[in-house]
């Protein structure tokens, strides 16, 4: 949840940083005057992508982790018993 939570925020402050703009092709010719940069959406996408590979690591790691030891509580799997 902590890292959708980051990653999300990533994609707000690369949007916000690359003050959007609408209204202009992404490409830039000789007949085009004003043109809209294509790179802080590629950079979102490609931060959408890697959050996605991250979260199906975490998710992976944490079956993982309940397949080996039988749980999913950290103290069991420490082998510490707190009160």
């Amino acid at each position: 949840m902590g890292t959708s939570l980051l990653t999300h925020g990533v994609h707000l402050l690369l949007l916000t940083m690359s003050r959007l703009k609408t209204g202009a092709p992404p490409i830039l010719n000789d007949s085009v005057q004003t043109y809209t940069d294509p790179l802080p959406q590629a950079l979102i996408l490609t931060s959408i992508v890697i959050s996605f590979g991250v979260t199906s690591f975490f998710l992976v790691l944490a079956y993982r982790a309940y397949q080996s030891s039988g749980t999913d509580s950290i103290d069991q799997m420490k082998g510490e018993n707190h009160e």
